[in-house]
């Protein structure tokens, strides 16, 4: 195997494992919030607050693999 084809092996790799968790991270969050809603459709407003700021750290993960993978694509 050439180092080339290694570090694209490694950038495939790191861009997909990072965007697995943010992408069960996501579904998950979603799942829970839809269902505190139906339990408690009160709580609307302090649900949706918490869901966006998760679903905020979740995509910031999935962001920093990109940027890492375009860090090793490009070096």
């Amino acid at each position: 195997m050439t180092p080339e084809a290694v570090k694209f092996i490694a950038i495939a790799l790191t861009i997909a494992l990072g965007a697995f968790g943010p992408a069960l991270a996501i579904g998950q969050i979603a799942s829970k919030s839809v269902e505190a809603l139906g339990r408690n459709p009160e709580a609307e407003s302090s649900i949706r607050t918490a869901m966006i700021l998760g679903l905020a750290f979740a995509e910031a993960v999935a962001i920093y693999a990109l940027v890492v993978a375009l860090i090793l694509k490009f070096t």
